[in-house]
């Protein structure tokens, strides 16, 4: 019997008849059918993957660290200085986390359960809305905007965190072999994009306006047109991180199941076969008869299999046992070590700014101007030359060698920055920062979210993401609420304890260098090799004895499926 054929697919994702559909055995079809991503050649299929998923963490980027222009511009139109009260400017900033640790969790674990096709998009769905929300919010005589503005980035911030699962191993169960720690760093390397895309459009808006801001010498003297000029540029700001998504919006809608969740999880061998050709772009028509045995001899022989059940009981009995669950834990936790350090730096580029006198002139405009100036020269000295050098690097030297190595340099450099800070010159602080920018992305920004994308068997490889990322979340709310406050410590609206606060991320950075040596390294090994070599699995599958006594001992827990 010949394999189904599928129909739909678009620009990116394009639908062409299964190669392999001649083949009656729907076991040789899934051997050839991954072994067939796994050796394919880089090409432009995978460059519009890349696109289709890194558009999402664009829009993550843009949205997430425009917080740092806009608060600026809500100061002025809200309370009359050039900031927000710190209460307002910590809530503001730490409500995406929040949503954003919902959403990792929730969309982690659903995509596990109903596959990744079903609610890919949803998630970019739930951006916009919570996009167009702030852009059109204002207050009220029941609320003010810091509220109405929290509750709309907590929306942003559910759909924000869907997609750090969701991309990252949709990107990785497509990917070849070769080149997957690339393509998945380069979806990532997108962030930096949406970064500068943030500062150019703020400081688009900020020139488009300054005649009316030129008026204003000072604060005080930002009356009505002042102020109704900046409240139309952070809305423009803030509204511009839609655009981007709406684009991508079509093709993650219309995007194939991944062949690997078909094919393991929900096990319908027949349409994952079909399915692989929504992604794969190549010669109409069927596979020659050479192309077929070149990839049934990289694939090797056929072994009986046995796949567990995907279940919470048996999440939990894998993961309890330390062989396995270090991996989770150390994915977690470095994670986590990281975004303390990340996001109290990323979000508070203003902070650094100011601390080299850059920041908090008098005038309004120039003050503008040079906020958004300030954070386009921190992104595009340190922050997206670090993006790419790790998608240059990460499959040559490796994931975990990389994330070591980030770690323990940016250990030396934050105790730098903490024990020498009041000797340091202005030059020599915004060097440190722009290195350490540098190798917070050439390193474990950038490790952090590949690994979990790779290491984990198919059933769980979301949910396990999700859990990965969420622990990130959370240091990077305990960063925006118990950590950076500190730097005012003793001197309201100075950066007296700064350099304690760079100490404590120095702390932060060792922590997560030595949690780095309990993940596994998975540079160029197919998928099923790393849950085979990490969980004693071929990705979701054990292999078996044959005999009925050792199928009944099994019962509930597996199910035996065809020779594969």
């Amino acid at each position: 019997m010949s394999g189904v054929k599928t129909s739909g697919g678009n620009a990116a994702f394009h639908n062409f008849v299964n190669d392999f559909a001649h083949i009656s055995d729907p076991n040789e079809r899934r051997r050839m059918a991954l072994a067939k991503i796994d050796n394919a050649p880089f090409s432009w299929y995978h460059v519009r993957a890349i696109i289709v998923a890194g558009i999402g963490f664009f829009t993550d980027a843009y949205d997430i660290f425009a917080i740092n222009i806009v608060v600026v511009m809500l100061g002025y139109v809200y309370f009359g200085r050039p900031s927000l009260p710190t209460n307002s400017d910590t809530t503001v900033k730490v409500a995406t986390s929040g949503g954003t640790v919902v959403g990792q969790l929730f969309f982690g674990w659903i995509a596990d359960v109903v596959g990744r096709k079903r609610i890919y998009g949803i998630e970019l769905m739930i951006i916009i809305v919570g996009t167009l929300g702030q852009a059109l919010s204002g207050p009220s005589q029941a609320i003010n905007i810091i509220g109405i503005l929290t509750f709309w980035r907590v929306i942003m911030g559910i759909g924000i965190g869907g997609d750090y699962p969701l991309s990252s191993i949709i990107t990785s169960e497509f990917a070849t072999t070769k080149w997957r720690g690339a393509m998945m760093g380069a979806v990532f390397a997108n962030q930096g994009w949406g970064q500068l895309a943030a500062a150019i459009v703020a400081l688009c808006a900020t020139a488009g306006f300054q005649n009316t801001l030129r008026a204003a010498h000072t604060a005080s003297q930002c009356h009505l047109n002042c102020q109704t000029v900046i409240d139309q540029m952070w809305r423009i700001v803030i509204g511009f991180g839609a655009v981007p998504a709406c684009i991508a919006l079509y093709y993650r809608l219309t995007i194939p199941e991944t062949p690997r969740y078909t094919f393991d999880v929900s096990r319908e061998l027949e349409r994952g076969a079909a399915d692989i050709q929504q992604y794969v772009s190549g010669a109409y028509g069927n596979a020659t008869q050479g192309e077929i045995q070149e990839i049934s001899e990289a694939e090797g022989h056929p072994v009986e299999l046995r796949v567990p059940k995907a279940s919470w009981r048996d999440f939990w009995r894998h993961f309890l046992q330390w062989r396995y669950g270090k991996v989770l834990i150390g994915t977690a936790f470095s994670w986590f070590c990281l975004d303390v350090a990340f996001y109290g730096l990323g979000l508070n580029n203003s902070t650094i700014l100011a601390a080299i006198g850059y920041a908090g002139q008098p005038d309004v405009y120039t003050n503008l101007y040079n906020v958004c100036v300030g954070n386009l020269i921190l992104i595009c000295a340190g922050g997206i030359p670090g993006y790419w050098f790790a998608v240059a690097t990460i499959d040559i030297i490796g994931r975990k060698t990389l994330q070591l190595a980030g770690f323990f340099i940016l250990t030396i450099l934050f105790c730098v920055i903490g024990f020498a800070y009041h000797h340091l010159s202005g030059g020599g602080l915004l060097a440190l920062y722009i290195l350490s920018q540098l190798f917070l992305n050439w390193g474990p920004n950038t490790t952090t979210f590949v690994i979990p994308g790779e290491c984990y068997p198919t059933r769980y490889r979301s949910t396990a993401h999700g859990i990965s990322a969420a622990s990130g979340k959370i240091g990077a709310i305990i960063a925006q609420t118990a950590i950076a406050p500190l730097r005012t410590r003793g001197c309201p609206g100075g950066n007296c304890w700064l350099n304690h606060v760079m100490q404590i991320f120095a702390l932060f950075m060792l922590l997560g260098f030595f949690a780095s040596f309990l993940v596994p390294e998975t540079k160029r090994q197919t998928l099923e090799d790393i849950v085979e070599r990490v969980h004693g699995e071929s990705d979701s599958m054990k292999s078996v004895r044959t005999n009925a006594e050792s199928d009944r001992s099994n019962g509930d827990d597996t199910e035996k499926i065809e020779q594969v």
